[in-house]
C-alpha cells in the first residue's frame, strides 16, 4: 500500500492510496480525481488520462514508451513535457510510496 498525490492545476491536492497491482489511472478514477477522464477504459487509446509525474519521480515511474508517446503526440492540444505519461500505463507498487502527479488543465481535443 502507497499513498500518491494529485495536484490540480489551481493547486489544490488530494493524496490517495493505492493498493499493490493497481494502475494510476485506476487509483484516480476509482476515487473521481478531476481531470482524469479515462474514456477508454486503460486501454491507451484515448490519452484522457494524461498526467504529469513529478520531476523527481520519472526516475522511479520511468519515461513514456515510444508507444504511449505517440498516443501522447497524436492528441492535438495536449501539452506533453518530459513527464508526460498515460496514468493507465503507470503500475503502482510500494517503491512509489509519496508519488507526486500534477493533472494538466482542460486542453482542447482531449
Amino acid at each position: 500500500m502507497a499513498k500518491v498525490t494529485f495536484v490540480q492545476p489551481d493547486g489544490s491536492q488530494r493524496t490517495c492510496v493505492n493498493f499493490e497491482g493497481m494502475t494510476l489511472m485506476q487509483l484516480a478514477v476509482g476515487n473521481l480525481v478531476d481531470g482524469i477522464d479515462a474514456l477508454c477504459g486503460g486501454m491507451m487509446q484515448c490519452a484522457t488520462c494524461h498526467c504529469w509525474i513529478d520531476p523527481e519521480w520519472i526516475g522511479r515511474t520511468g519515461m513514456a514508451g515510444p508507444d504511449e508517446r505517440a498516443m501522447l503526440e497524436a492528441i492535438e492540444g495536449v501539452e506533453i513535457r518530459p513527464e508526460s505519461r498515460l496514468s493507465c500505463q503507470v503500475q503502482l507498487g510500494e517503491e512509489l510510496d509519496g508519488l507526486v502527479v500534477r493533472i494538466p488543465p482542460e486542453q482542447p481535443g482531449v
